[in-house]
């Protein structure tokens, strides 16, 4: 890119988006932001961001395209309902940062390309504290060119890794989440044995980090579980829809994948006693519900 500081529009400034593009202001890149509630977006204006009233006018005379939205559905409403594609110049790149199904991602790939436009597929990992620190896991879909050209953009934000084409870095996110989700279900059954048998959750979790169940999993949402701080980094809403679109792409390759199921299940039951909104790792709060009922019968 010729412009070592393209300017960029950041859409969706939420709780992962607001961080990320504080970092793209810290490292000297101009740019506009726009969420759908503006209350959100405003707050960056004191790092140097240009707050815009719609999606639209936030891509108009962007280079770049960054979206950071819920799902697949909201990311089509902006780039297609919201005049964004329309409002973009051939040769920009849209880089979409949500976490949407890979044959969705695919799609908006074909749809911009009939627009002459680029698409990079790039979901992180790594949550709120990630986007903070810029360290956060991106993964990314689409033509190496295109990737390479937006190094010096996905640097300040985190570690880069091109997985292969289209779709592909969505796909690589729903392995993240699928590892993710089990991991947690496995530190909480943990956790409430642990507890059931008389041992104390906060000991046995110092007792086995550095051993071979040590993980990134095991050090924040063991011990948000050790804490019972469950407000959301990542939702238990969000942690459903990544199994939902993991369980969908495993049908559509052929794939049975049981674990993954069971935990589904876990999670929809969770979400279905009212623990959207709570933190993933508060899945132990409902299995302590679970065996509470059990022991009551």
């Amino acid at each position: 890119m010729a412009d070592a500081r393209p300017r960029i529009a950041f859409l969706g400034t939420g709780l992962m988006g607001a961080p990320m593009a504080r970092r793209l202001l810290g490292a000297g890149f101009p740019v506009t932001v726009w969420n759908r509630d503006v209350a959100k977006a405003q707050p960056l204006a004191a790092d140097g961001a240009e707050v815009a009233q719609s999606a639209g006018d936030a891509a108009r005379d962007a280079s770049v395209v960054i979206t950071m939205l819920t799902n697949g559905d909201a990311v089509a409403q902006v780039l297609f309902a919201s005049g964004v594609a329309e409002a973009l110049e051939p040769g920009a790149v849209v880089v979409d940062m949500s976490s949407i199904p890979p044959p969705v991602a695919r799609e908006h790939s074909k749809r911009l390309g009939q627009h002459g436009l680029a698409h990079i597929d790039a979901p992180v990992s790594g949550g709120v504290v990630g986007a903070q620190a810029g360290t956060l896991a991106i993964m990314a879909g689409g033509e190496a060119a295109d990737i390479d050209e937006l190094a010096a953009v996905f640097a300040p934000m985190g570690r880069l890794t091109h997985v292969g084409p289209s779709g592909s870095g969505q796909l690589a996110k729903l392995g993240n989440q699928q590892i993710v989700a089990i991991t947690i279900a496995a530190i909480a059954e943990a956790m409430l044995m642990i507890e059931a048998g008389g041992g104390s959750p906060e000991a046995f979790r110092n007792a086995i980090r550095g051993g071979f169940a040590e993980s990134r999993i095991l050090e924040l949402h063991g011990q948000r579980m050790v804490s019972r701080d469950f407000k959301p980094g990542g939702s238990s809403n969000n942690q459903l829809k990544d199994l939902n679109a993991v369980l969908a792409t495993a049908e559509n390759l052929g794939l049975t994948l049981p674990l993954t199921e069971a935990v589904r299940e876990e999670f929809a039951e969770f979400i279905a006693d009212g623990g959207g909104e709570v933190d993933h790792s508060g899945l132990l709060l409902h299995l302590e519900k679970l065996n509470a009922r059990e022991k009551g019968k």
